[in-house]
């Protein structure tokens, strides 16, 4: 009997959610819509640049594939993350609230190293796109040390946070956590996480997916950017020579799913969109645990459209956990 449903592994970064408009963000030097690498200076430079800011900062436990397992995790499934954080203040944040989540983790994260916690400040403007400066710090060592090989064979899916591609030793437990899986027969599925990600990092990105993943996540400005296509048909029928099955967001256009041989279209729901931060975390997480309860591809990319519609119509990017439970009513 499995322990866990799902296993991830990326990157344990502290958010700092701060409005700001388009002009801030020329003013700053900082580009719209990506994520982008930052050294501890750069993002502190920017926190004081931003200090009349301060009173409208939210923080918040996060990293792409802490969010996705932490939704699934509310959601109902057995959860583990391996991740790496510092022994600071930030640190036991980030402990604390992957305790409340019910998400368990390795020992290793209980004997942290002295160092920084990473932290990702998101910047998010009035059309709610978010730009995102990410101060990796501890997450930048995370490494096949920070892997549990008996959770991990234990766990019917494996998820790999595609972030993990700009760090060396991150990339390399991203590898070995997929070549294990394979050899205990669990379900593999990647998030190509950021257009920056794929922009710089694609064959990093490539090596990750190996012979290919059972599950692919990307938004379609990654599908088109990894698969060298100028157009989303092409990107679709690109995508399948690495993986077995693949969910493409469109935004306010719901999501494009391919379950290994037929082409769902999904629509979301209308809201009013404030932050997209988190918004794709969000789907992958909700997803994971629709295909987990032996829904189908429809009914699975069905709710993770509607959970994605509800993070980006509120300010952060994970759900409370009470809205999780109200989100599966419709489909239960």
């Amino acid at each position: 009997m499995q322990q866990y449903d799902l296993y991830g592994i990326g990157a344990a970064l502290l958010d700092t959610e701060i409005e700001v408009s388009d002009q801030d963000l020329s003013t700053l030097g900082v580009e719209k819509g990506i994520m982008t690498l930052v050294d501890d200076a750069r993002q502190q430079q920017l926190v004081d640049d931003l200090q009349n800011h301060l009173v409208t900062a939210t923080l918040a436990c996060g990293g792409s594939g802490a969010n996705t397992v932490i939704a699934a995790s509310y959601f109902g499934l057995r959860t583990f993350y391996s991740c790496k954080v510092a022994a600071d203040e930030n640190g036991d944040f980030y402990r604390n609230n992957l305790n409340s989540a019910g998400v368990d983790y390795p020992e290793t994260l209980k004997q942290a190293d002295q160092g920084t916690t990473g932290k990702c400040l998101v910047l998010i403007t009035p059309d709610a796109e978010r730009s995102m400066n990410t101060y990796l710090g501890m997450s930048e060592r995370l490494s096949v040390a920070e892997l549990d090989s008996d959770a991990l064979s234990s766990s019917k899916w494996a998820y790999i946070e595609g972030y993990l591609v700009s760090s060396e030793t991150g990339r390399a437990a991203a590898i070995k956590l997929r070549e294990e899986a394979e050899t205990h027969g669990v379900k593999t599925a990647l998030s190509l996480s950021d257009p920056a990600m794929v922009q710089f990092f694609g064959e990093g990105l490539r090596e990750m997916i190996g012979g290919g993943v059972d599950m692919l996540f990307c938004n379609k400005d990654e599908a088109l950017g990894f698969t060298g296509t100028d157009c989303i048909e092409d990107a679709v029928e690109a995508l399948r020579d690495y993986c077995r099955s693949f969910a493409i967001t469109l935004g306010a256009d719901g999501a494009l799913l391919w379950d290994g041989s037929e082409i769902h279209r999904v629509e979301s729901p209308e809201v009013h969109a404030i932050d997209t931060n988190g918004a794709g975390d969000m789907f992958a997480g909700a997803f994971l645990y629709g295909i987990n309860r032996e829904m189908t591809f429809t009914e699975a990319g069905e709710l993770a459209c509607r959970a994605a519609a509800q993070v980006v119509s509120q300010y952060g990017p994970r759900l409370k956990a009470e809205q999780h439970s109200e989100l599966l009513a419709p489909v239960v």
